[in-house]
């Protein structure tokens, strides 16, 4: 069940990865759309998380303890990873104000 996920989270940045070089000029509107859905998803995957791990907390039988633990590391990946492209913004903001005009 793990390996079925990690190949979905990989198909999905492989997509994502030919969707975003299949567009030679992007413009300041379409980044930040693509940049509000991730931070969407990332938020889905959150509240989908705290819903299994609530649900299996109350003893609901349909909810295993390996779907909590999988939602519950997917669920961390995902804002590790957004919190790095955070660092990396700001870091690419930080440089581009220190620049000598």
């Amino acid at each position: 069940m793990t390996d079925m996920n990690v190949n979905e989270v990989l198909a999905q940045m492989r997509a994502m990865s030919i969707e975003a070089g299949s567009k030679p000029q992007q413009n300041d509107s379409d980044f930040a759309a693509i940049l509000k859905q991730s931070i969407d998803t990332v938020n889905e995957t959150q509240k989908a998380s705290g819903e299994l791990s609530k649900a299996f907390e109350t003893g609901d039988s349909d909810v295993s303890l390996a779907e909590v633990m999988i939602a519950s590391q997917k669920a961390s990946v995902s804002f590790q990873a957004m919190v790095q492209v955070r660092n990396k913004l700001v870091e690419a903001y930080q440089d581009v104000m220190n620049m000598p005009m």
